[in-house]
């Protein structure tokens, strides 16, 4: 199975930047798609960015632009640099490394935090 931890979110003020980083344990990581979701309060969760194995990439409208995801399949690592920053990027954070054939498991991480305030 997979663990994922996410770790560098926090209070940042409006137009600063934050990289969050995603660790995974386990097998098979190099032929996940990993991505990024985000959850505000009261509101749906929504795609922010999802990389391929092979390194192809998607953003969610309200972000493009401004955040890039990447994966370092050396150190089992998917990060999300988030840059220029709003109010409205505030929520919770999640890591999700997708099910592929053969390797049928999803698996989301714990969340972390991302605050942008002044």
């Amino acid at each position: 199975q997979v663990h994922l931890v996410e770790s560098g979110g926090g209070l940042v003020q409006p137009g600063g930047s934050l990289r969050l980083s995603c660790a995974a344990s386990g097998i098979w990581f190099n032929i996940r798609p990993m991505g990024w979701y985000r959850q505000a309060p009261g509101k749906q969760r929504e795609l922010v960015a999802r990389i391929s194995s092979g390194g192809m990439t998607k953003y969610g409208d309200s972000v493009k632009g401004r955040f890039t995801i990447s994966r370092d399949n050396a150190n089992n690592t998917v990060y999300l640099q988030m840059n220029s920053l709003k109010p409205e990027d505030t929520a919770v954070y999640y890591c999700n490394a997708e099910a592929v054939v053969g390797v049928p498991n999803e698996y989301w991480g714990q969340g972390t935090q991302v605050t942008v305030s002044s």
